[in-house]
């Protein structure tokens, strides 16, 4: 699934959480961080041409980010930046496992290429892999961040927070007058 649909779903189950805003923001990038060793790619097309190419992103994305340890990691980041919240590092376990099962069901890459998720790397190297995995471009994947973005801007009408939290109070401020402006006004009218 592509990072922003884990954005996106990340921040939902913060928000639907109940966490305060350091909260949802740790769950949030709890969610997102696991595609770290994703970042391999931009080496990866920059040498592919050359003599020694990096195959960074072909041999350890899913890899790294993508295992129970890392999970683990993110869970005590996400306790201790959300003020000892225990609730907040079981929702980063949460998100994180919602990651992986939205990689594994739904993260295929082009000619049927099937990304299996390493779960207990580096103690054990075997991956878990589905063979229907649908290719990240799959209509499941577009429908799953639909619902996403429905619940976001239900949290923005009645939470009174958006995502855009993540990057700015301002932003985030404008994004739910916006919504609150246009789901009241419909409201008024109904």
């Amino acid at each position: 699934m592509n990072p922003v649909s884990h954005f996106l779903i990340s921040w939902s189950v913060g928000a639907a959480g109940e966490l305060d805003k350091k909260g949802r923001v740790a769950v949030t990038v709890a969610g997102v961080l696991p595609d770290v060793d994703g970042f391999g790619i931009i080496f990866e097309k920059l040498t592919e041409n050359t003599s020694h190419p990096l195959y960074w992103w072909s041999d350890y994305h899913h890899t790294f980010g993508h295992n129970v340890f890392f999970g683990l990691i993110l869970a005590t980041g996400c306790f201790l930046a959300a003020g000892r919240s225990l609730k907040a590092a079981a929702l980063a376990l949460v998100v994180f496992h919602i990651h992986l099962l939205c990689d594994l069901v739904g993260a295929g890459g082009p000619e049927h290429t099937n990304w299996g998720i390493p779960y207990l790397f580096p103690v054990i190297r075997t991956e878990l892999q589905w063979s229907g995995q649908w290719p990240i471009n799959a209509w499941p994947n577009v429908l799953i961040t639909a619902c996403a973005l429905a619940y976001v801007l239900f949290a923005a009408w009645k939470k009174g927070c958006s995502p855009v939290e993540v990057f700015s109070a301002r932003g985030d401020e404008a994004v739910v007058r916006a919504v609150k402006a246009r789901f009241n006004s419909e409201d008024a009218n109904g």
